[in-house]
C-alpha cells in the first residue's frame, strides 16, 4: 500500500471544515512565549544518518545507568536483579506475537498466561479476583478511584487521599477528577515517624466513597492498615490502597488481610527492569468478588472446552472506548501484556519461598543501610518501621546533597524537596531504597560519601 500525502486541496477542504484560516490558527492556545520563532540555535538543518547515530552514541555516554553506581533510587521504581531466562522465555514466538486475545481458540496459551498472572497478583494482595493489567500504577490508582465512584452509585463523591500518598499518584488522581464530580480532600505529608492515621480519618465523612492510601508509604513506613479499614468502613466508603513495591508483599501482611476493598500498584519490581522509566505494569485486584463487574479492564477466567478439556477464555471484556464511551469503566482499552508476562514468569520462578527469601534479604540490607547511614554524623532517621526503603534527615538541602553525591557516582536517593518542591519543611529529606542489588560495600561507599559532603 503506498502512502500519498495530503495535497494542499485535502489540506485547504480540511481548514475550511473546521473553520480555521490556516494551520498556525490551530496552534493559537499554545503562548507565544513557548513557540520557536525559527530553527534550534546549534542545532544542523540536516545530516546524515551516520553522523546523527555518532552524535547520539556520544550522547549515550553521559548517562549513569543503574548499574554502573552505587544505586539508592527507589520511590516507586525499584532496581531488582532479573534473571537473564524471565527475557528468554518473554520473546518466544508463541508470546512475542501474541494480540488481544479476542479468540481463544487460538490464543489459548496468551490466556492462560493472563490467567496465572490474576492468580499471582490475587495471591500477592490477599484479594479474590485480579484484572489482566493495567497500564501502570498512577493510573490504576485513579481507575480505583473511579471504580469506587460508581460502587456508591455516584451518591458519594469525596475521595479521601493520604498525604503519605506518592506525590505523581496524587497528581494523577487529581487531575483526572477535574473531568469528574469526584471532590478531592488531600492533606500536606508529614515529616514524622508514623503516619497520621487520626488526622486521615477524621476527613472520612458520609459523602466518602474512596479512602486512598500506601502500603509501604512515600516515606517507606509500614503501619497497620485495619484502623484505617474500619473508619472507612463505618462511613460505607471503600478503602483503596496503593503498593508501589510488590516485593514487600513477601514479608509484610497483604493489604486484603488488613480489609482493603481494591487494591492497586506498579509491577515493575518484579520481572520488569527500570527502563529509564517505562513501560511498567499496574495491577489491579479486588477483596469482594461482587465488584468484579465494577472493575475495569480484562479478565481471563478458566472453562471447560466441549470436549471436557481445560480451557481459558476473555470472562470479562469491557470494550471501552469504542463500544461504551461514556458509558465504560475504563478509558484503558488494553493491558500491559508483555510485562504481565514478565512479571508472571519471574513470580513463577522465585516461587513463594524465593519471594520471602528475596524479600527477607531487602529488608536485611536495608536494616544494615539505615544503622549506618543514621551513624553519619547530622543525619537522622525518621521511620520505625520500614521494609526496603525509608527516609533519613540530612539537617540541609537533600537535592543539592544528591548532586554532589552524583559527582561522585553515588545515587544516594530520591529528596523530598524533588518530590514536594512546594514544601521547604520536607527539604531536608532522603528516602533511601535498598535492594538485593545493593551490596554492603555500596552501603559503606554512601555513608563515607555522605558523611564526607556534611562534614
Amino acid at each position: 500500500m503506498r502512502y500519498l500525502p495530503l495535497t494542499d486541496a485535502d489540506r485547504s477542504a480540511m481548514l475550511e471544515k473546521i473553520g480555521a484560516p490556516d494551520v498556525e490558527a490551530l496552534f493559537a492556545d499554545v503562548p507565544e512565549e513557548a513557540r520557536l520563532s525559527g530553527p534550534i540555535e546549534g542545532l544542523p538543518l540536516h545530516a546524515s544518518e551516520m553522523a546523527v547515530e555518532k552524535h547520539m552514541r556520544r550522547l549515550s555516554k553521559k548517562n549513569l545507568a543503574a548499574a554502573d553506581a552505587a544505586f539508592f533510587l527507589g520511590a516507586g521504581a525499584y532496581r531488582h536483579h532479573v534473571p537473564a531466562s524471565v527475557d528468554h522465555i518473554i520473546q518466544r514466538g508463541e508470546f512475542l506475537t501474541a494480540y488481544t486475545p479476542y479468540q481463544p481458540e487460538i490464543a489459548q496459551g496468551t490466556l492462560q498466561m493472563l490467567f496465572e498472572f490474576q492468580s499471582q497478583v490475587a495471591r500477592l494482595y490477599g484479594c479474590a479476583v485480579a484484572n489482566a493489567s493495567m497500564y501502570d500504577g498512577s493510573t490504576a490508582c485513579w481507575e480505583a478511584v473511579a471504580m469506587a465512584s460508581r460502587v456508591a452509585k455516584g451518591k458519594k463523591r469525596k475521595v479521601v487521599l493520604s498525604g503519605a500518598l506518592h506525590p505523581h499518584y496524587a497528581e494523577v488522581v487529581k487531575t483526572m477528577a477535574k473531568f469528574t464530580d469526584d471532590e478531592i480532600s488531600h492533606a500536606k505529608p508529614a515529616m514524622q515517624s508514623e503516619p497520621d492515621i487520626e488526622g486521615l480519618t477524621a476527613r472520612i465523612d458520609e459523602n466518602t466513597a474512596s479512602v486512598v492510601v500506601q502500603y509501604p508509604d512515600i516515606l517507606g513506613r509500614v503501619t497497620d492498615l485495619q484502623p484505617i479499614a474500619d473508619a472507612a468502613h463505618a462511613k460505607g466508603a471503600l478503602l483503596i490502597v496503593v503498593n508501589t513495591e510488590p516485593v514487600a508483599l513477601g514479608a509484610l501482611k497483604s493489604p486484603g488481610e488488613m480489609g482493603a476493598d481494591i487494591v492497586v500498584g506498579e509491577g515493575q519490581s518484579i520481572g520488569v527492569g527500570l527502563q529509564f522509566g517505562g513501560p511498567y505494569l499496574g495491577l489491579f485486584a479486588v477483596r469482594d468478588p461482587k465488584h468484579v463487574r465494577m472493575m475495569p479492564g480484562r479478565l481471563c477466567g478458566e472453562t471447560q472446552d466441549a470436549e471436557g478439556k481445560r480451557g481459558f477464555v476473555l470472562t470479562l471484556s469491557t470494550r471501552e472506548q469504542h463500544i461504551r464511551r461514556e458509558k465504560a469503566t475504563s478509558n484503558i482499552c488494553t493491558n500491559s501484556g508483555l510485562c504481565a508476562l514478565a512479571f508472571s514468569v519471574h513470580m513463577t520462578l522465585l516461587g513463594e519461598k524465593g519471594l520471602r527469601n528475596l524479600a527477607m534479604e531487602n529488608h536485611r540490607l536495608a536494616c544494615i543501610a539505615a544503622d549506618k547511614l543514621s551513624a553519619v554524623p547530622g543525619v537522622s532517621l525518621l521511620n520505625k518501621a520500614f521494609f526496603n526503603e525509608f527516609t533519613i534527615r540530612l539537617g540541609t538541602d537533600a537535592r543539592e546533597v544528591v548532586r554532589k553525591l552524583t559527582d561522585q557516582q553515588v545515587l544516594a536517593g530520591v529528596s523530598l524537596g524533588r518530590l514536594f518542591p512546594d514544601q521547604t519543611d520536607l527539604a531536608d529529606g532522603l528516602i533511601v531504597a535498598v535492594t538485593e542489588t545493593t551490596t554492603e560495600e555500596d552501603i559503606d561507599t554512601l555513608a563515607s560519601a555522605l558523611k564526607e559532603v556534611l562534614a
